[in-house]
């Protein structure tokens, strides 16, 4: 039996939970609080007036109303499309026969593991596993309201309504307002309701205000509320306090033909510093994730975080090296941490994700002091391939719709620049809510995706709008130009991303680009930026970029092939100017067996630079280069 939920005492909330003998009498009355003309509140309003209208209607606390939809969808709308977990709308109703399953979708043919030294891991394509049945919660909100359940889907007042109606059953079934919160989570497990129903009336006692992604203001005032018990530290999982964090291991096994799977044990940071965490989505449902994670013969990862309600899963230990990111040099130094999403359909990530997701990356950016910024805080879309073959193969996700900016909002190490105005090095910054790209192929390939906020802002080889896109010889070695394909990285920054300045013409900047200046509008993209710019030295008329940052061959023991240093297709030239990341020493992790004693970690005498080349980041030799400050 699940633990009971401690009762959540909410006498300070002004709005009590008391259900009177006529519910067609406050229906009436909740129309009439909605058809207050126009000029009695400002229309951008309105939105808080239907949490009003529906926490009276149906008897909830308006605050608990605000905060259970806050830790959902932060009260956007998110253009009717479906969150990661089929929900819609403000009050994240579920609807998983319109949103559907979801499969895996020109993600790439990526060698998870990245390492030339043993066969190309590329586990085929699972088939989905149905969704839980909690997914489909519009039903039920549907019929309590007497509404269609397409009118939930696309009319935010009713969606509210429906969310509404749904907590007040639940209350009325529990008895407490605590239970019913969590149980609106959908979590399957007590530990993760609770932790979702805790950050709720956590938020309820701070209080939140925004403006939503269709220009709506709502404000949650503070409200004193008793805490909610917590979760007690997992001993089997390297977690913050105050989420819930299951032990879901990956199997360390033994295989025929010599073969093991599915990660690789190490001793970390003892033996290789962690230097990044990696941010990937699973392109599947929580339960297909949990699954595959647990095949000896499929690759790993080390955390996977769930949609509905943020419950974090362990998988790997951190001291050990998961097959993940496609880049064996990048595996060796990174944690990696999958959402439970899909980047290809184009859909969202809710808050209840966001919130335990930065708290973990907080964590372990604390625990390995690893710098909460963008050089080191990657998308699996930011890791570079390991050489030219590889590139075109390597994932895109998180993809464009993942709110980098509010991310690290959260972890408290906001994104915007420091620097000083007309600094030649720049952080991408865009408003997410206004920013639009006109991106295709989230559900069809080359139809529309909906019009919604994305932290990408997509550059062209001219200060024009009608100009063609940039080249990636690397994503497409016939020179081609890069599409508006969802899955198109070539011609596209990132939230949070540093350049240096190229040119600027009127209100166009262009920035060092793969070789190339990349133009797009600066209209509030931009925020000015300190730090330090890599160039060639002098003599040198280009200077090779790398995928990773192996060791030269004389630093190889005779027992260790030597891994060749191939540099990428593309082309650093003096002149050029690209963000500095990182200096790193040369290393290569050995793990090829199945017992850990034979692993070993060569370190060379080679340093690297890394540097911030396009949308991924890539690696130069520090004897090739100057390290300037951006003047």
């Amino acid at each position: 039996m699940p633990r009971p939920f401690r009762h959540v005492s909410l006498e300070p909330l002004r709005r009590r939970s008391k259900r009177t003998a006529g519910l067609a009498v406050l229906s009436l009355a909740a129309g009439l609080l909605a058809a207050v003309p126009a000029e009695a509140a400002p229309a951008d309003q309105q939105r808080q007036r239907d949490f009003a209208a529906a926490a009276h209607e149906f008897g909830v606390p308006e605050s608990v109303l605000l905060g259970v939809s806050f830790l959902e969808s932060r009260w956007d709308f998110n253009a009717g499309t479906p969150s990661t977990s089929a929900g819609y709308g403000p009050m994240h109703l579920t609807d998983l026969r319109e949103a559907g399953t979801g499969t895996h979708h020109d993600e790439g043919e990526e060698d998870a593991r990245g390492d030339d030294s043993r066969p190309a891991k590329l586990p085929a394509t699972p088939a989905p596993k149905p969704p839980p049945p909690g997914l489909q919660t519009i039903d039920e909100a549907a019929a309590l309201i007497g509404q269609d359940v397409a009118t939930l889907r696309t009319d935010t007042t009713q969606n509210i309504r429906g969310g509404a109606a749904l907590l007040a059953k639940y209350q009325r079934e529990t008895g407490d307002w605590n239970a019913a919160v969590a149980r609106y989570s959908g979590a399957k497990d007590a530990e993760g309701a609770q932790s979702f129903a805790a950050e709720v009336f956590d938020t309820i006692s701070k209080g939140v205000s925004r403006r939503t992604d269709d220009g709506q203001h709502v404000t949650l005032a503070a409200t004193p509320v008793s805490p909610v018990r917590t979760r007690t530290e997992n001993p089997k999982t390297e977690c913050p306090k105050k989420v819930s964090c299951l032990s879901v291991p990956a199997p360390y096994q033994e295989l025929p033909d010599n073969d093991y799977g599915n990660h690789d044990k190490a001793d970390r940071p003892k033996s290789q510093k962690v230097e990044y965490i990696i941010i990937h989505d699973t392109e599947g449902y929580w339960d297909t994730a949990m699954d595959l994670v647990r095949d000896p013969t499929y690759v790993s990862w080390h955390y996977t975080i769930r949609s509905s309600d943020g419950q974090i899963a362990q998988h790997v230990p951190t001291k050990d090296v998961a097959w993940h990111a496609g880049n064996w040099y990048v595996n060796a130094k990174s944690v990696g941490i999958e959402h439970e999403g899909f980047a290809a359909k184009g859909t969202w990530y809710t808050e209840a994700m966001y919130r335990t997701s930065a708290k973990l990356v907080g964590y372990l950016a604390r625990k390995y002091d690893i710098p909460l910024d963008r050089a080191h805080i990657l998308g699996h879309d930011n890791v570079p391939g390991t050489i030219p073959s590889t590139i075109k193969g390597m994932h895109w996700d998180p993809g464009p719709y993942w709110d980098w900016a509010h991310y690290f909002d959260l972890m408290g190490a906001p994104l915007s620049g420091f620097g000083r105005p007309g600094s030649p090095l720049v952080t991408i910054t865009p408003d997410f809510a206004t920013n639009q790209p006109a991106f295709t192929g989230c559900e069809t390939a080359g139809k529309p995706c909906p019009a919604r906020g994305s932290g990408s802002v997509v550059l062209r080889s001219e200060p024009n709008d009608s100009a063609p896109l940039l080249k990636d010889i690397g994503l497409r070695p016939d020179g081609s130009a890069s599409t508006m394909a969802v899955s198109d990285i070539g011609s596209r920054a990132e939230t949070g991303q540093r350049y240096v300045v190229a040119e600027r013409r009127d209100d166009w900047t262009a920035i060092w680009y793969l070789g190339q200046k990349g133009w797009f509008r600066d209209q509030r993209t931009t925020s000015p930026a300190f730090g330090l710019v890599v160039t060639p030295k002098p003599g040198l008329a280009t200077v090779p970029v790398f995928g990773r940052a192996y060791p030269e061959a004389e630093a190889y023991p005779a027992n260790v092939p030597v891994q060749q240093v191939v540099p990428l297709p593309y082309t650093f030239s003096a002149g050029q100017r690209y963000s500095l990341g990182n200096v790193l020493g040369s290393e290569y992790y050995w793990a090829t067996t199945f017992d850990p004693a034979n692993h070993v970690v060569v370190k060379g005498k080679t340093k690297y630079v890394q540097i911030q080349f396009g949308h991924r980041v890539a690696f130069v030799k520090a004897d090739d280069v100057r390290i300037l400050p951006a003047l």
